[in-house]
């Protein structure tokens, strides 16, 4: 019996943020992917960048990227067999809009951190203890 992914289709509007949401939306499909284009690219690496994923779940999002031809799984004929997962042309064009993602999550993290007090940046934590 196969597995259907639940919101995979669910598109009623025809809309592409819903469309590319039911590609790699998620809480760790993002993760996953910047990790392999980094050369992260083998399951146990991956367990120990994200470790509060568990193995389950990291099964299921692999399986469903690479169901979704974003990333394809390589099987090395050796003993022990070796398994590694790189992007695919299509996974790889993801990555200016996931590099934008980091960007902007740097940014709002150092933001996050301070906050503009008058012309000049003020740590927040400096501010509150003052």
């Amino acid at each position: 019996m196969e597995k259907k992914r639940k919101n995979k289709d669910f598109n009623p509007n025809n809309c592409g943020v819903t469309h590319f949401l039911n590609r790699i939306g998620g809480r760790w499909k993002v993760l996953v992917i910047y990790a392999i284009s980094n050369n992260v690219n083998r399951f146990s690496s991956l367990q120990r960048l994200i470790p509060d994923i568990s193995k389950q779940m990291l099964v299921n999002q692999l399986r469903e990227l690479e169901e979704d031809k974003i990333i394809d799984r390589v099987i090395y004929a050796e003993i022990p067999p070796r398994v590694e997962y790189k992007l695919t042309s299509y996974g790889l064009s993801l990555m200016p809009v996931i590099d934008v993602i980091q960007q902007w999550g740097e940014k709002d993290l150092e933001n996050s951190r301070c906050e503009i007090s008058g012309n000049k940046f003020v740590s927040k934590r400096s501010a509150t203890s003052l």
